[in-house]
């Protein structure tokens, strides 16, 4: 059986205590905001190096040329300077040989546009009709790059003529090949 112990001064609890337990106090005010901080700074920390990781992977902070924090204007990587596209003159050359060739359906349009360049100082080699008469558009073929300021010459001379670097016509033996379009006007 349990004992009867007497009654002492320790045996009565005031009315007015709050606590339940020997060592439980009231929790004190704004406990809550800690817990909202460490989750904000975690959050923070988070994406700070998830940011960081995605720079890293797309290539967009380079730790080999300069500080991961300078932005790329800052870069110690010259610039290059682009190189001016040379201007090309169109020339006569009458050393060169050229050849007409007519794609059209207008009978003796050849021979017309070869005079044409005869008079403008060509040295017309050779005219005949085209394999094909339904060229649309007229174009002065050079082979070689030296001969484009020439091909410009002879483009000029032509109304609506273009010029085309091809080895097409290489084996005609000519250095610039006419061939006439159904848009040439002249």
């Amino acid at each position: 059986m349990a004992e009867k112990f007497p009654r002492d001064r320790f045996d009565e609890i005031p009315d007015d205590l709050q606590r339940v337990g020997a060592h439980r106090a009231p929790r004190p005010r704004g406990r809550g905001w800690i817990t909202v901080g460490w989750a904000a700074l975690a959050t923070v920390i988070l994406v700070a190096a998830g940011i960081f990781g995605l720079s890293l992977v797309n290539g967009t902070i380079d730790f080999h040329g300069s500080s991961p924090f300078a932005s790329r204007s800052q870069s110690h990587t010259p610039t290059p300077t682009p190189t001016p596209t040379p201007t090309i003159v169109p020339t006569v050359d009458p050393s060169l040989d050229v050849n007409v060739l007519n794609g059209t359906t207008t009978t003796g349009l050849a021979k017309t546009v070869a005079d044409k360049l005869t008079a403008a100082g060509w040295k017309v080699g050779s005219y005949a009709n085209a394999d094909n008469s339904a060229i649309a558009a007229t174009v002065v073929y050079f082979g070689k790059p030296a001969d484009q300021a020439a091909a410009l010459g002879v483009a000029q001379s032509l109304p609506g003529a273009t010029i085309q670097q091809s080895t097409a016509y290489d084996d005609t033996g000519a250095d610039i090949t006419v061939v006439i379009g159904a848009n040439f006007t002249g």
